[in-house]
């Protein structure tokens, strides 16, 4: 569950030193978010879409640390969903982080999945494995706001935000999760709030966010498609 489990952002350690060469300092997906929030994010992935999108082989590996760059722009959207969402933003960020970490010695997706396989701890509080099906939660909960957000002109956001916590996160919550999640949307800023916080409008806004959709649901196909090549279940 993405919101209303204890953050495990610190994880446990990866395996060796330093930083490997495959490391390197964020680029353009932060640079981009230079413009607005939602313009670096719907680049960063429809940069990692068109790489999904263009294997034919279905060998490609995805990047640790460019999928990190573009979960970490990411963030700033549980940011200005205010108070409603603070809790699903500390959570989001601290296994972010555990991956950015992750990233320094570990080159792909598959390469901590794999190492959690080896060492029989997939669902291990801290684990990179857990960590990333949370990131991959928030990556896809997002989608559905935004999908939610496109279908409606309601002034207020708290349909939109319960229908998208309804369909991704719910199901993985407890009754209490459920009942304090469901009784902070009433703290959701209004449309227009959000919009001002993004420093987009609605015309420039509805381009981006049907970017993001486009551009999300490759990547996190492919990130199902990972646990489910290693007989990991999705429920959960």
């Amino acid at each position: 569950m993405m919101m209303g489990e204890k953050a495990e952002g610190g994880g446990r350690q990866s395996g060796g030193g330093g930083a490997s060469p495959h490391h390197r300092p964020p680029g353009a997906a932060q640079a981009a978010a230079a413009a607005t929030p939602l313009s670096g994010i719907a680049e960063a992935f429809e940069e990692m879409a068109g790489l999904l999108r263009s294997d034919k082989s279905g060998g490609v590996e995805l990047r640790l640390d460019k999928f990190c760059d573009a979960c970490s722009l990411v963030s700033v959207l549980f940011g200005c969903l205010g108070l409603a969402f603070k809790f699903a933003e500390m959570e989001y960020i601290a296994k972010v982080r555990d991956l950015v970490e992750a990233s320094k010695t570990h080159r792909t997706l598959q390469n901590i999945l794999d190492l959690d396989v080896a060492n029989n701890s997939v669902r291990t509080p801290g684990s990179h494995t857990r960590n990333l099906r949370r990131v991959r939660q928030g990556l896809d909960l997002i989608r559905a706001l935004f999908e939610q957000f496109l279908s409606s002109d309601d002034y207020s956001l708290k349909d939109a935000a319960t229908t998208a916590y309804t369909q991704v996160c719910a199901p993985f919550h407890t009754w209490a999760i459920r009942t304090a999640v469901y009784a902070g949307m009433y703290a959701l800023p209004y449309r227009d709030q959000l919009l001002l916080k993004l420093n987009e409008t609605d015309k420039t806004a509805e381009k981006k966010m049907r970017r993001y959709i486009k551009a999300s649901i490759p990547v996190i196909q492919y990130i199902d498609k990972l646990y489910i090549s290693r007989n990991i279940s999705l429920d959960w």
